[in-house]
């Protein structure tokens, strides 16, 4: 971690702080005391820093080692300088969220130490969560360490979103904020036949239990070396639809895609019966958003999951199908068969897809189906509309 390091300046000069990687990795600020300065009128100094920073919580600032890269916003009206004992009426202060730069303005003598108070921002759920069109139905799942709650839609509601010069319906708000969508076409019409991408094979072979993963190796039931067939299509997909395009920075590649591979049961001797448990909450129809790290498909960098994805793409599982209410009525239905995440079986590997009326059913690996991409926007992306058809949510900026 490079420290911040105290810097002497000309009078009257304008400072430009660059705090990006190249000098505060991860934004730290180096030994911050535990005093408060949540009164304008406090004299307590930051013992040989140059920068404290206040974080919002609810109605009070807590002080926090780390400046914020997302989530809040700068609250120039609140943020302050100060030489001394003496708050520096006639300095500006700005502070750009994007490039992590601060700009004070002017500096007239050495010493002065700047104190940065950020505001949580609303994420792009919250504000999907107050619209008239907001899901209203909730769970736990996977994202955010499996302690947030994620607000899902069922039927066929007001869940348009309209990005990157696609239409996509919002399958859930996720419990980090971030909101994960399905693919559903150039148009909202799903008349016209094109809400798939491509049709393929979710891998070459049904003759290992290791095909049912989107990731999978050898002699293991989990394991992550080799990229399926359908995640490449994927991977191929979003690199010349999303990340060429410039789409990539609205996309979070943190709150992952989850192909549960754990067991329900194993048996046999000379051949392996393998039951997965999606195969089992199908059955009994009890969905459940919980999922381990090894078999939640994130982005290297990330705080959960298994950080192998190269690119922040995957599919719906059948959990989430579940909880959307699986039948011919509802928004996952479409003209074509096409491929989930969630292992159903083994001998003879198989995955579960969604039909044509929008039920579950396990099939090989080595079928041919549709597919249709699932992605997860970031929780600070700006989200305007109503999600309808006529009005659907929009990011700004990414239509």
């Amino acid at each position: 971690m490079m420290k911040n390091k105290k810097r002497k300046v000309l009078l009257g000069v304008l400072i430009v702080l660059v705090l990006c990687i190249g000098l505060f990795m991860k934004n730290k600020v180096n030994n911050l005391n535990n005093t408060s300065l949540n009164e304008e009128s406090v004299t307590k100094e930051l013992n040989g820093n140059l920068i404290g920073a206040y974080i919002q919580e609810g109605e009070e600032y807590i002080q926090t080692d780390d400046i914020p890269s997302s989530g809040y916003e700068f609250n120039e009206e609140k943020s302050y300088c100060k030489i001394g004992e003496d708050i520096q009426e006639g300095t500006t202060l700005s502070y750009d969220m994007d490039t992590q730069t601060l700009t004070v303005s002017p500096i007239t003598k050495e010493g002065m130490k700047c104190y940065l108070y950020f505001d949580e921002k609303a994420s792009a759920g919250d504000t999907i969560l107050a619209s008239e069109n907001a899901p209203t139905n909730s769970t736990t799942d996977w994202t955010n360490g499996g302690k947030g709650i994620t607000y899902y839609y069922t039927g066929n509601p007001n869940n348009w979103v309209e990005f990157a010069g696609f239409y996509w319906r919002i399958i859930r708000i996720n419990g980090d904020g971030t909101i994960r969508m399905i693919y559903k076409g150039t148009d909202y019409n799903f008349m016209n036949n094109d809400d798939i991408v491509a049709e393929s094979v979710f891998n070459g072979s049904h003759y290992d239990n290791m095909y049912v993963g989107y990731m999978y190796q050898s002699g293991q039931i989990q394991g992550l070396q080799q990229s399926s067939t359908v995640k490449s299509v994927l991977d191929s997909w979003y690199v010349n639809n999303i990340a060429y395009k410039g789409y990539g920075k609205y996309i979070d590649g943190n709150a992952g895609f989850c192909g549960d591979r754990r067991t329900s049961s194993v048996s046999g001797t000379e051949t392996i019966f393998i039951t997965y448990q999606p195969s089992t909450r199908v059955d009994n129809n009890s969905p459940s958003l919980s999922c381990e790290d090894i078999d939640i498909y994130t982005t290297s960098g990330s705080s959960v999951g298994n950080k192998v994805l190269t690119q922040p793409i995957g599919l719906i599982s059948t959990d989430e199908a579940m909880f959307a209410g699986s039948s011919f009525s509802n928004y996952l239905n479409i003209d074509e068969d096409y491929w989930t995440m969630s292992p159903a079986g083994y001998p003879d590997a198989a995955v579960f897809y969604i039909d044509d009326y929008g039920n579950l059913y396990g099939t090989y690996t080595d079928n041919k189906l549709g597919v249709c991409p699932v992605i997860n926007l970031r929780a600070d992306v700006e989200i305007i509309g109503e999600g309808t058809t006529s009005d659907p949510f929009k990011v700004v900026g990414a239509s």
